[in-house]
C-alpha cells in the first residue's frame, strides 16, 4: 500500500481575487492622485514663475523709457499722464520718440513711434499721441488682468499724483495739460525727480493687490 500522498495545490478563490484587485485599484488611484497633485503643483508654479518674470520684464521697460526721459525744449513736458495714458519723450539713437503706456479694458498698452530729428516732426507726434485709442500699428500688449494704475511724481520733497501735481517752481494759470500746468510759450515744465508706478491688478490675473515700482529721473 502506498502511503505517500502527492500534496494537493490550494489556488485563490474568486474572492480572493477580487479583494486583491480591489486592494491594487485603490493603490493606483491613490499613486494617480499623488502624481497628477504634484503635477498640478508643479503647472501652477511653473504658470506662476513665468508671471512674474513677466510682469519684472514690463516693468525694466517702463524703466528704461523713464530713464531716457528727455526734454526737447519744444514741447510742454517730457512726461505727461492723464489718467489713461502716460506719454514720455525719451532718447534713442539717431533722435527721440514718443512712448504711450496706456491702460485699456484691463490690458496695458506700448506704442512708440518713430524716431524724428526735428522739432516739428516731434511736435507733431506729441500731439498725435494725445489721441491714442490703443489699435494704432506697432501697439503691444504688455500685461492683461490689470484693474487701474497710478502715476506719482517726486517733486520738492513729496510724492504728488500726477494727474494734480505741478513742478512748485513754475507758475500753474489753472489750464491742465495731461496733468501738467499749461506753461507759457517757450517755457517747459521740468521732468520730476522720481516717478512712481502703482499697478493693480484685478481677479484672475494671477496677482493680488498693488505692484508699485520708484524710479529716479537723473539730471538732464
Amino acid at each position: 500500500m502506498d502511503t505517500h500522498r502527492t500534496p494537493r495545490t490550494r489556488g485563490f478563490t474568486l474572492v480572493e481575487v477580487l479583494v486583491a484587485m480591489t486592494i491594487m485599484a485603490i493603490v493606483a488611484m491613490m499613486s494617480w492622485q499623488g502624481v497628477d497633485g504634484i503635477v498640478r503643483a508643479r503647472a501652477a508654479s511653473q504658470q506662476r514663475l513665468e508671471q512674474v518674470l513677466r510682469v519684472s520684464s514690463v516693468l525694466a521697460q517702463w524703466e528704461q523709457d523713464l530713464d531716457n526721459a528727455q526734454d526737447s525744449g519744444v514741447l510742454p513736458s517730457a512726461m505727461a499722464f492723464d489718467g489713461a495714458s502716460m506719454r514720455v519723450s525719451r532718447r534713442v539713437p539717431g533722435g527721440l520718440q514718443m512712448v504711450v503706456w496706456s491702460l485699456r479694458g484691463g490690458t496695458w498698452l506700448r506704442w512708440a513711434g518713430p524716431v524724428v530729428t526735428t522739432a516739428s516732426e516731434l511736435q507733431q507726434n506729441w500731439m498725435s499721441s494725445q489721441q491714442f485709442l490703443g489699435s494704432e500699428v506697432g501697439q503691444l500688449r504688455t500685461l492683461t488682468g490689470l484693474s487701474d494704475w497710478q502715476v506719482y511724481y517726486y517733486r520738492g520733497n513729496a510724492w504728488t499724483n500726477a494727474q494734480s501735481s505741478a513742478d512748485p517752481t513754475q507758475p500753474n494759470n489753472g489750464q491742465p495739460n495731461g496733468g501738467q500746468p499749461n506753461p507759457p510759450s517757450g517755457i517747459t515744465t521740468p521732468l520730476p525727480q522720481g516717478v512712481r508706478l502703482v499697478l493693480s491688478f484685478g481677479e484672475g490675473s494671477g496677482f493680488s493687490g498693488n505692484v508699485t515700482r520708484d524710479v529716479t529721473i537723473g539730471p538732464q
